[in-house]
């Protein structure tokens, strides 16, 4: 059997997924590059394979029941197992987003693929992680999740954009990852959230200050974790971000 280790990386056709599946690809793991979109989905293993990545492309949209059991399917066909999980695939919702006066249905929409959609994906590949003796699961949260960064260092509310539905949503996964690390505990899968920072991609109009590269680095390091590396954390490159 091949020892290459395969990662799955949700929403990995551009900005920091396709760099988190490019720095796997280069430590010499196997990719599936999840993503809705077919042509951009292809276009990226296209780019990857060319940079010498071992890419292979996962119709997957995280929304959807079939189209993640379609992907668990694909990936035990292709790959046999699934060493890494990266759930990178997210949206801001766009819009006003101040508590009094948003529409619901943002708030759905948001909590569908940034909280749902994980919780979905990360049940269909279970059974897969189960298979790897090195088992790793990676959400990609935000500060903007923080309940301690949302406030000064007396409790006094910090100043900012509000954005009820993308923020809550990153502490609602914040949340989430904390219970998958509680029922996993003892299986040798380790479950962390990593905190890109503010990247320059099209989710916030290219307005942040970090390379997809930088914000890739911490997602990486996790999902290479040594078996004795650290399980329910919150990690940013400079170390832990307080919950």
């Amino acid at each position: 059997m091949s020892e290459t280790k395969t990662a799955l990386v949700t929403g990995a056709n551009k900005g920091i997924g396709y760099e988190i599946a490019a720095g796997l690809g280069a430590l010499g793991w196997r990719v599936g590059i999840g993503a809705r979109d077919d042509g951009r989905r292809e276009a990226a293993v296209v780019r990857l394979r060319e940079a010498g990545v071992d890419a292979f492309g996962v119709p997957l949209d995280v929304t959807d029941d079939d189209s993640v059991a379609a992907a668990a399917e694909l990936v035990a066909e292709h790959a046999g197992g699934l060493d890494a999980l990266v759930n990178n695939a997210g949206i801001t919702g766009g819009g006003p987003q101040q508590p009094s006066t948003v529409d619901l249905a943002l708030v759905r929409r948001v909590v569908e693929t940034n909280v749902l959609g994980v919780i979905r994906v990360t049940n269909a590949m279970l059974p897969l992680l189960r298979r790897s003796a090195a088992p790793r699961i990676v959400n990609m949260s935000s500060s903007v999740g923080s309940l301690t960064r949302q406030s000064g260092p007396g409790g006094e509310l910090i100043t900012g954009p509000v954005a009820v539905a993308y923020s809550t949503s990153k502490t609602f996964l914040n949340a989430v990852t904390v219970q998958y690390v509680r029922e996993l505990a003892g299986t040798g899968i380790l479950v962390n959230c990593a905190c890109p920072g503010f990247v320059a991609t099209d989710l916030n109009g290219f307005r942040g200050v970090r390379t997809p590269q930088q914000g890739a680095a911490t997602a990486i390091r996790l999902a290479t974790l040594p078996d004795d590396g650290p399980t329910g954390g919150f990690f940013e490159d400079a170390g832990v971000v307080p919950w």
